[in-house]
């Protein structure tokens, strides 16, 4: 069975994503060009989380 055939027996609902991407390019203009999102913390990471995040950097790599 493949992800499309997963989507097929959804019943919640659906969303345009053309649609979502200009409605929130105009909610961030809406708001101003000093819009800050801030990153995640990562103060609740599971500790396998921890562990693979650990295992990367220890390749010398950032995630």
């Amino acid at each position: 069975m493949s992800k499309t055939d997963d989507a097929a027996d959804w019943t919640g609902k659906r969303i345009d994503f053309v649609s979502f991407k200009e409605a929130l390019a105009a909610r961030r203009d809406a708001l101003g060009a000093d819009l800050v999102i801030p990153r995640n913390s990562g103060a609740r990471r599971t500790p396998s989380k921890k562990a693979l995040l650990a295992a990367i950097e220890n390749t010398g790599k950032r995630w």
